[in-house]
Order: C-alpha cells, then structure tokens, then sequence
C-alpha cells in the first residue's frame, strides 16, 4: 500500500507537489523565451508570502477527444488571494503550461470564485493573461464559462478596479475580458491580443500577418487603444501594476489612498509657469512641463501615453491627494479633439467618477478636428462621449484655461456650464467661438473681398483679440472663476481640493444613462 494513504500529512505535501508541479523542461523552455510560470508571476506580483491560493485541486471532468487523460491539477489557472503593498486583492493567472492556458468549465468557475468575492469584499481583481481561448474539447460548456466570466466583468465595473496584464498570446473570448477591464498592460513583443489568430485570418481573409502586426503590444498600445500601458518585460508589468493601483481605491464606496503632504512634494520652478504658455498663439509648447510644475514630486502616471497623444491622461496627487489629470497636448496636433482623443478622455473621467478621484482639466484647444474622414468615421457621436462624460462627472472637477478653448471643445474640457467646480484662467487665455483670424474672414469676408489687405485684416485681427479673445470677458460673465497668474495654480487647485472633498451631487433616479456609444 501507497505509504501517503496511510499518512494524510504525507498525502497532502504529495498533493501540494503535484499541484505545484512544472517539468523542468516545460519551466526551462519558457525561461529561454523570457517568460516566467503563472505561480512565478503571481509571486513576483504580489507582497512576499501573502498569496492564498483558492481550489488547488480544482480538475476538468471532460472525457471527449482524448481529455481523459489530459489532466492537471488546478485545471490550467491560479487563482487566489494576495495583499499589494499591504492592501488586499484578488487575482488569477492563466497557466500557458496546460493546454496553452485555455479555458474549460471547471477553469471559469475557479475565475469567477474569486471574481465574486473580490465584488463582494470590495477589492480590486487582477488578472494575468496567457490563454488561447476557449477550450475546443469542452465545447459549449467552455463558451459558457467565457459569458460568467463577462458577466461579472460588467457587474464589477465601476464597483472595484479590474486590471488585465497580457503576457503572451491571447485569443476569442480571452480578449474580450481584458477589454471590459478599466485597465490592460501588455508587454512589449511578448504580449498579443487578436479575436483570431493569424492562422485562420490567412484561411479567411488571405491575409498574411504576424501576431505582431494583427495584435501586438505597440499595435494595442498605439494604434487600437484596446492597452493603457507598455511595459518593457514581465518585471516591468508587475511594478506598473503595483504603482497603478497606488492611486486606486479598493472599490467605489471608498477614497482613494493619499499620502501626507510634505515639503519635499512640491514640485520644483513653480515660477517658470509664468512664462511657459507663448505669447505667440500658433507656437506650440509641452503640456507635461506644466504638469510637472503644478503636481507633486513624482509627477504623472501616464495612462495610453502612446495612444492619441494630442490628449493627456494619468494620476497624479496634490499634496498627497490622488486626483485624474485630463489636459490638450498643443505639441500634438495642436492639442485638437479627434476622434481617438474623445474616446480615451471619455473612458478616462468615467473611471475616475466612478471610483472617487477628483478630475483636473488643463484646456488649451482649438476645437474638434475637422473634415470628411473624421465626419465619416462618426467625430459628432464619438467627440460627444467626451461631452457625456464631463456631464455625468459628479466629482470635484477643476478647470485651468491656459490658452485656447474655441468652440464646443470650450464647453466639453470641464466648463463651468458642464459642471466645473473651479475654472481658472491664465493671462493667455483666449475664450472663443473660434480662432481670431477665421472669426474676422468669417465675419468681414464681404469688406475684406472688397477693400481689405494684409494691414486691415491684422488690424481687425488684433482688435477681435483684444475684444474676445481674452479670458476677461468671459471672467465677467462668471463663466471663469478667477484670472491668476500661473505660478499661483498648485496653490489655488491644492486649496479648492480641500473645500471639494466632501462634495456631494444629487441626480434623478434613473437605471442609467444612454452614452453615445
């Protein structure tokens, strides 16, 4: 008789092992091509010794096409319970090493196990991805297992912050969960995401492509926006996810984490604002110098840095308090609105409304992009995501103008007629209809046709400027709070922050809303 049977303590350390368990070639053949084991991951990820594992011995029970015999204990994913940096979360990870990591029923019962207990116990879920699919042999009862797991996606949206990490090639429906995330790192030539391989789209279409160039990290990153964050290597990931969820609450019942102020937080040449903005309206400037002279030391966790990058998303704090930057990037295409822009905005304030972090807004915009491509691809539904978003915010919401704000990008960038708390303006300002120059060939096209030349039309230029295109008027009619200097924003934000903390907003009862989807 086995000697474990007649020892449970033996029988169980024998279990453990098994379940555990990696061949040595299977761990090497990864490690060669720099990817680590899912229980390599999940350690690497969380705080030393915290991890939980939940249904260890967890085995699928399906017997066609030969998976009696295809058998591991854990049925192809970790899944558990940790601490980050001392705070409580849930995670999983798929294990490639077994059936490439796809999912069967047993699978998606351990996932949406944890799923529910992280909604239940308000604390982010994290998941690790490396999955092929659903698993072919287990047919509908693994498609079935794809929809749970959606299914509590959408219930936990906006209820605890869920995070997606992809470290190798994910397909069907193991992309459709990240996607409903808040969140999706990728790793740079290591992480893919496509609906369907490459393989059957050259079956299907004749099309021959690589998993880098159908759905590669750069091409979700850059190009599709699916990604919020580029991380060099699987050890990158881990601390891009830690310092992630540095600025998050555990769920939205919550505030999120702040930190005491301190001197040494202030940013450094706060009095360089003064003279940052040009005076020339048509040259460009960095944003990012202005939001690392305002925010704390540390500066800004950018979010979809390579994604329509004429807009500007992250994390950042205000003596220690964690708020949402939103902010025109006038290097990029002017800082214009488009329709990639509007989207990336939109999904960025809906999160932080969600989960408590205050929004501040830097305006410096000549309006939506114009012309047939961006009218055709649909800029009217899609620029009015950005518009709902703004509306629906009911967190503290602070608005600084530091040069443009023309047209209806005015009104959407957290106006005060959308619901801005605070609305700033620096000296350079310029609230308008539209740029000085077209308002005077718009407004004098028939005098200008006429008599006018190149003297007239500075002059009138000069004279619209002067009359409108200027952030007094629109100070006098209450539509901006205050004028200052912009040496004096931190100062101004870090104080409104202070009085709008416990602000609270009543709407209608509603189900929800209809968003311009």
């Amino acid at each position: 008789m086995d000697a474990t049977k007649l020892n449970p303590n033996a029988e169980l350390e024998e279990r453990r092992k098994q379940a555990g368990h990696v061949s040595a070639a299977a761990a090497r053949k990864r490690h060669d091509r720099g990817q680590l084991l899912a229980s390599e991951r999940i350690e690497q990820l969380v705080d030393p010794g915290s991890f939980v594992e939940l249904d260890r011995y967890a085995q699928h029970r399906c017997t066609s096409f030969g998976m009696g015999a295809k058998r591991a204990t854990g049925d192809g994913v970790i899944t558990g319970q940790a601490t980050i940096d001392g705070r409580p979360v849930f995670l999983f990870a798929h294990d490639a090493t077994f059936l490439g990591g796809a999912l069967g029923e047993v699978f998606a019962r351990k996932v949406c196990k944890i799923m529910d207990l992280a909604r239940q116990t308000g604390c982010p879920i994290i998941g690790l991805n490396e999955s092929g699919g659903a698993r072919i042999q287990e047919g509908v009862s693994s498609l079935a297992g794809y929809a749970d797991i959606f299914y509590r996606n959408v219930l936990s949206s906006g209820v605890v912050p869920q995070i997606s990490a992809v470290y190798g090639p994910c397909a069907g429906g193991a992309v459709y969960s990240p996607a409903v995330t808040d969140f999706t790192v990728m790793v740079r030539e290591k992480g893919f995401m496509f609906i369907t391989g490459p393989e059957i789209v050259r079956t299907v279409t004749g099309e021959d492509v690589t998993f880098e160039e159908l759905g590669g990290a750069l091409v979700h990153n850059q190009k599709s926006g699916v990604a919020h964050l580029l991380a060099e290597s699987e050890e990158d990931s881990f601390l891009m996810v830690r310092q992630l969820l540095s600025y998050l609450p555990g769920n939205n019942m919550e505030m999120p984490p702040a930190l005491a102020p301190t001197p040494e937080a202030e940013p450094p040449d706060q009095h360089l604002l003064d003279s940052i903005v040009p005076f020339d309206p048509v040259k460009p400037y960095d944003m990012q110098e202005v939001i690392d002279r305002i925010f704390d030391a540390g500066g800004l966790f950018e979010l979809s840095a390579h994604h329509a990058t004429n807009l500007i998303t992250g994390f950042a704090r205000l003596a220690g308090q964690v708020v949402g930057v939103v902010a025109n990037q006038p290097k990029v295409l002017a800082g214009v609105l488009d329709i990639d822009a509007s989207v990336k905005g939109a999904r960025f304030v809906r999160f932080c409304d969600a989960f408590n972090i205050p929004i501040v807004t830097f305006v410096d915009v000549p309006g939506y992009l114009p012309g047939k491509d961006q009218e055709h691809r649909g800029i009217i539904r899609h620029g009015a995501k950005l518009l709902y978003a703004y509306c629906e915010a009911t967190v503290p919401k602070l608005t600084v103008i530091t040069r443009k704000a023309y047209g209806g990008a005015f009104d959407v960038m957290g106006s005060k007629n959308v619901g801005g708390d605070l609305n700033l303006a620096w000296p350079t300002a310029e609230i308008a209809v539209m740029g000085a120059e077209g308002a005077v060939n718009l407004l004098y096209r028939k005098e200008l046709a006429r008599e006018g030349g190149p003297q007239q039309l500075k002059e009138l230029v000069a004279e619209y400027r002067s009359r409108f295109a200027n952030p007094y008027v629109a100070s006098e009619l209450g539509y901006v709070d205050d004028v200052i200097f912009p040496s004096e924003t931190r100062r101004l934000l870090v104080q409104a922050l202070s009085v709008l903390k416990n602000k609270r907003v009543d709407r209608p009862a509603r189900k929800h809303g209809n968003i311009p989807l």
